[in-house]
This record gives structure tokens, sequence and C-alpha cells, in this order.
């Protein structure tokens, strides 16, 4: 299912095209799984599995001074063990768990609210 968002980017940094193969950010298109957070460019996130997202991946998402992070977690809505959500617990950093279609949304409408938000989006191949 492809995705292509219509309405008007309100930063830079807006998710602006999703298919289960990529994401669009800012009209780049990525072909990899991606971290991208309100303030800063969009860099590879190091997963490629849902088993990849672990403590040491997630921990990514608390180094982008954001208030919530989204995690999308691929093409389906699964729920990462407890341990690997520890480092935004520790941050006290709010997270929300979803499929990454949903995350990329939900990551846009944040956005356009102006909150400080990020997402670890998981592409799979």
């Amino acid at each position: 299912m492809a995705m292509k968002f219509q309405r008007e980017a309100t930063s830079e940094f807006a998710i602006t095209g999703y298919t289960a193969a990529g994401i669009s950010v800012a009209g780049v298109e990525y072909g990899h799984s991606l971290r991208v957070a309100h303030a800063s460019a969009a860099a590879p996130w190091a997963v490629t599995t849902f088993a990849d997202i672990t403590a040491a991946s997630v921990a990514d998402g608390a180094t982008v001074a954001a208030e919530i992070v989204l995690i999308g977690t691929g093409k389906k809505l699964r729920f990462p063990p407890p341990d690997a959500l520890r480092p935004l617990r520790e941050a006290r950093i709010g997270f929300e768990v979803m499929d990454t279609a949903a995350a990329c949304r939900t990551y846009n409408v944040l956005l356009g609210e102006g909150r400080q938000v990020a997402a670890l989006l998981l592409i799979e191949p």
C-alpha cells in the first residue's frame, strides 16, 4: 500500500510519503529503516527486522531531544519486549508503538502541532 501525503508539509522534517518499501522525508526517498525527528535530518536506523528492535536500537530515539518517540514496527503492529523500551523510560520520554504506516501519519500530526516528536520506523525487506 502506498501513501502519499497531499497536505503541504509543515516542516522540512515532515514525512511526505510511505510505502512498504520506503519512506520519503521532504521529498527524499529512503529504502531502509529510518529515524526522523522534529529538528534533525532523517538518519538510518540500524534495524532490518522486528527482532532487531532492542534496547540498543531504541536508545537511538533517546538522543534527539523529543518529548515523544513513535516506534513503527513494520507492516503490522507488534510490541517489542519491555526491556527494549527501557532507554526511553529511563530518559523519561513518552513513546507509542504502532505499525509503520500509522507511525508516519501520527508523526506528521504531532509535528504539525509543533510537538517535539521523533519516530523510529522499521522498513522490512
